[in-house]
């Protein structure tokens, strides 16, 4: 685990509410009790890993255990969230999985290329959803083995 990580957070990076729904309805059936934090926009998000605007006192060395990461996002882009989050020292290594209707080829390149450890289609079927999910988290939270910063 990274020095600062919160062991237990979860940044949910999205904008639908009935997505964040979905996935926060998700993670409870699969009992993934990790806290949630949800960022409805990428300012937002990079607000939050930042310590910038309403999150100004947050420790801003505490950064969560994983960002589910959405790439259509209003204000800025989970592409220019990603970007940024790459660019940083503390946040370079964070686990990032772009979590998104999307199945361009496009979309997944680009999103390997700016840094993503994983590109999940989120499924439309609920029950597969809930599938995914669950492997989601176990993998991430628990099996990961994340690099110690340079």
């Amino acid at each position: 685990m990274l020095p600062g990580t919160t062991r237990n957070t979860i940044l949910l990076v999205e904008d639908s509410p009935d997505d964040e729904a979905l996935t926060l309805r998700a993670l409870a059936k699969n009992n993934i009790i990790n806290k949630v934090i949800v960022a409805r926009d990428g300012v937002e998000a990079l607000d939050y890993l930042f310590a910038k605007g309403k999150y100004a006192e947050r420790d801003a060395s505490q950064i969560p255990a994983l960002v589910l990461l959405d790439i259509q996002l209003p204000k800025i882009d989970g592409f220019g969230v990603l970007k940024r989050l790459r660019a940083a020292a503390h946040t370079r290594y964070l686990p990032v999985v772009i979590l998104t209707s999307s199945s361009e080829q496009e979309d997944i390149l680009q999103g390997y290329g700016l840094g993503a450890n994983s590109y999940i289609r989120k499924p439309v079927d609920f029950d597969e959803f809930i599938k995914t999910i669950g492997q989601l988290g176990p993998y991430w939270l628990g099996l990961n083995q994340q690099p110690e910063p340079a």
